[in-house]
């Protein structure tokens, strides 16, 4: 009887040991309910338009819903404040940009993150490249031209942003930093009404970035001038950089990258990681991303990206300082 017992006893604990293993294995894995993929910016933007194209192949990757969700305000603060203190599991992670991931911080007086430390970096998918444009009616045809002109007759010559603190602006406030040129700014509230008074002739030229401009070039309404980043875009090839016509280290775009809070294991990182990377490779992103202009990241692993935001919040720092522009 007692041999029986025993036998039973064992039995019993085989039987708990095997549930514990069944729990911890369904403890571990990752994701067993729907990713929230948070666009600091409202719906309907390039940004959104493009975490939605993501997210829709990264459900197919995963094999669980990925919702992007947008949670707009403060030039992305909002959305990037609610990420940083968001619980680090991994289901709450971030589609940040140049604003949020770097410009910000020396932006706004008060932000209560830092893109350096409040995050653990996913992946680097990609750059949107400005470009230099100018009214069709204004006489150069390259960016020594331009200087040329500006230094003839200084502080007239003006160029539209889509707003104080954007990096169409930060992006003229370099030019004039490495030209010598006086280009006097002439911010707008959005891109749409700074390119329409550049379509008008009402101002002289705009830093904007290469998807918004890329019709207009084509159809002849404005001038090309130079490529605002260290290689050209692959969207049109034939424009040279502003580098390549005397102005070296002259790099400005937006960024796109993903984060999640800081604190979300190591092996969920990875996991996203490659899931965007497949993603990423996709036929149908990559024709989408191709369309708007995107130039693929140069390195795709997390260690990439943090290094990445770390010299962009110091080299938007230096920039934000002399053009003396901070938001509340």
């Amino acid at each position: 009887m007692q041999k029986f017992s025993m036998r039973w006893a064992l039995a019993a604990l085989g039987c708990l040991g095997g549930l514990g293993m069944a729990s911890a294995q369904a403890a571990d894995k990752f994701p067993d309910r729907p990713i929230m993929f948070t666009v600091p910016f409202p719906p309907g933007g390039p940004t959104d338009a493009m975490a939605r194209i993501l997210a829709t192949e990264l459900t197919r990757e995963l094999g669980q819903s990925v919702v992007v969700e947008n949670r707009a305000g403060a030039g992305g603060n909002i959305g990037a404040e609610y990420v940083a203190r968001a619980k680090p599991d991994g289901y709450t992670i971030m589609f940040g940009t140049s604003g949020p991931l770097a410009i910000n911080k020396s932006l706004y007086k008060s932000i209560s993150y830092d893109p350096r430390t409040s995050y653990a970096p996913i992946i680097y998918v990609g750059y949107l490249p400005n470009i230099l444009v100018v009214k069709a009616s204004l006489p150069v045809d390259n960016v020594q031209g331009l200087i040329a002109l500006d230094k003839a007759q200084p502080g007239k010559l003006n160029f539209a942003s889509s707003g104080n603190g954007a990096s169409s602006h930060l992006a003229g406030v370099m030019f004039n930093n490495l030209a010598g040129t006086k280009l006097q700014h002439i911010p707008y509230k959005g891109t749409g009404p700074a390119l329409n008074d550049l379509l008008a002739g009402q101002v002289d030229m705009s830093f904007t970035d290469i998807l918004t401009a890329m019709p207009y070039i084509k159809a002849g309404k404005v001038k090309p001038l130079g490529v605002a980043t260290a290689r050209r875009s692959s969207a049109l090839p034939d424009i040279p950089t502003v580098a390549e016509q005397g102005m070296a280290g002259y790099d400005v775009s937006v960024f796109f990258g993903v984060v999640a809070p800081k604190g979300t294991p190591p092996e969920r990182v990875q996991l996203l990681n490659q899931a965007f990377s497949k993603a990423l490779d996709s036929d149908s992103v990559k024709k989408a991303f191709a369309a708007q202009g995107l130039e693929a990241s140069p390195d795709r692993s997390p260690a990439y990206l943090a290094r990445f935001i770390g010299t962009e919040v110091d080299k938007w720092q230096a920039v934000v300082q002399q053009s003396g522009v901070t938001l509340d």
